[in-house]
């Protein structure tokens, strides 16, 4: 069987692009919360918040190492697998990227060794303002990457001459239709991956009794953040599906699964699309949902995907059901957040094991619902990679061969395996130490094992006070 090497770089991209992302949206939100404990530190002088600032900066370290590791491939990939796009897109992606390094990478960097590697060491303000720089770093960053991703959703202030864009405006490219939508979402999406974790992470703590003091303070402060950041990104999310609806139709009709522009459209919750028949299977739908959704009446018009010729339609199954994963996951976000306005009566939410364990058990939850996301988002692009203006297949390498492009897939699989095996290795060992003293880190039994290279049993790598040459 010959292989294709224009679906295994799709196959690779996006899995370099999922493993990658997971890690930049929880520490756009991370550094964030950060900067506020470092704030409520400096202005309180209470110990409990110097305690889960450390805790929160030393998880911050590893996981932030991580995407760097993880996302340094993905420029490659640019010229290995799709250089006819990168010479035509230089013009505008080229810059971008570049201004990415120079205004938000450089700042990270530089105040993320003050944060690390100043405590005790530089005056508190100073540390504070270290880690208002590198959260402030993480959302420049962030800015000029959705860009740069949502003008090839909906290109805008460029024209296509000799296979080659050309700026015509940049703050019409900058600034393209659909990424101030996608901005916010992205953002909120990451406050709400972070407060998820923190609130986890919190939750088990007090489920063993550990640092009762910090860990509520931390527990409260998410679940507020959380009960008013749900429901806000759903509003967002729709502001966002509607000028998808504008920009990109045939996206928004594999959202719905629907194959014939009618009106009085049903939201489908659940359906087995048939792509090559053009229809669904075992619809199961509320009436005249979708049309409300979408155009805020019942009557509304929603386009249909027969609206696209086959070979410009995306994959539908892919996007219907990554959308519907998305979509749950929000909802039980606001359910677990009201029931946690519900039980903050005498404190019982503090107390109460199972819905501690609910906390915990939504740990990943975030990070699954921005995997699906992002699959809707990319999927749904589909067999464009600038909309309705370039495709995957004039994207592509001509001279890159199926096994070369299966080679390059299978390593990046092996080596990011190792990376995570490491990283979750790590975080767990920062999570089991928790915010104990120095000296009680040795003797609690909440401890394990550690390893005896390339660090000394005695110290890890995010200890206090430890000299990194020593080690």
């Amino acid at each position: 069987m010959e292989l294709d090497p224009l679906l295994l770089s799709r196959m690779q991209f996006a899995f370099v692009v999922s493993f990658h992302a997971i890690f930049p949206v929880f520490t756009i939100g991370l550094a964030s919360y950060i900067a506020l404990l470092h704030g409520l530190y400096f202005k309180t002088n209470n110990p409990a918040w110097d305690r889960l600032a450390l805790f929160w900066t030393k998880v911050f370290a590893v996981v932030f190492g991580m995407g760097v590791v993880s996302g340094i491939v993905m420029s490659f990939q640019f010229g290995t697998n799709w250089s006819n796009f990168s010479q035509a897109a230089s013009n505008f992606l080229g810059p971008i990227l570049s201004y990415e390094v120079v205004t938000a990478f450089f700042l990270e960097a530089a105040f993320l060794g003050v944060l690390l590697f100043g405590r005790g060491k530089v005056p508190q303000g100073v540390h504070l303002f270290a880690a208002v720089m590198v959260a402030i770093g993480t959302f420049i960053s962030s800015f000029w990457i959705l860009s740069a991703n949502s003008w090839m959703h909906t290109p805008a202030g460029v024209e296509l001459i000799d296979n080659r864009f050309h700026v015509t405006s940049w703050m019409e490219a900058i600034f393209n239709p659909s990424f101030p939508y996608r901005f916010a979402h992205m953002a909120m999406a990451s406050f709400l991956t972070g407060g998820f974790v923190v609130a986890g992470v919190s939750a088990w703590f007090l489920l063993r009794g550990r640092d009762p003091e910090a860990n509520r303070r931390a527990l409260s402060m998410c679940l507020w953040l959380l009960l008013f950041l749900a429901p806000a990104q759903a509003v967002v999310g729709d502001f966002h599906g509607l000028n998808t609806l504008e920009y990109q139709p045939t996206k928004v009709a594999a959202m719905e699964g629907n194959w014939e522009t009618s009106t009085n459209v049903p939201l489908l919750l659940f359906a087995i699309p048939d792509q090559e028949a053009q229809t669904n299977h075992f619809e199961i739908g509320i009436p005249n949902l979708a049309s409300i959704i979408l155009t805020h009446s019942p009557s509304g018009e929603v386009p249909g995907l027969s609206e696209a010729a086959l070979e410009e339609q995306p994959p539908v199954l892919i996007v219907f059901w990554a959308f519907r994963v998305m979509v749950g996951i929000g909802l039980l976000m606001m359910a677990i957040s009201l029931v946690g306005l519900l039980m903050r009566r005498n404190g019982k939410v503090y107390q109460h094991p199972g819905y501690l364990k609910a906390l915990v058990a939504m740990i990943p939850m975030p990070f699954v619902a921005v995997l699906a996301g992002w699959i809707v988002t990319e999927s749904g692009r589909a067999p464009w990679l600038v909309y309705g203006m370039m495709t995957h297949a004039e994207g592509i390498t001509p001279s890159l061969a199926g096994p070369m492009a299966l080679f390059t897939l299978v390593g990046y699989v092996l080596v990011y395996a190792v990376v995570f095996y490491a990283g979750i290795y790590y975080l767990s060992r920062v999570v089991r130490n928790g915010m104990l003293p120095e000296e009680e880190r040795e003797t609690t039994g909440e401890n394990f094992k550690r390893p005896m290279r390339p660090f000394s049993a005695a110290h890890t790598p995010f200890d206090d006070d430890v000299d990194p040459v020593r080690s």
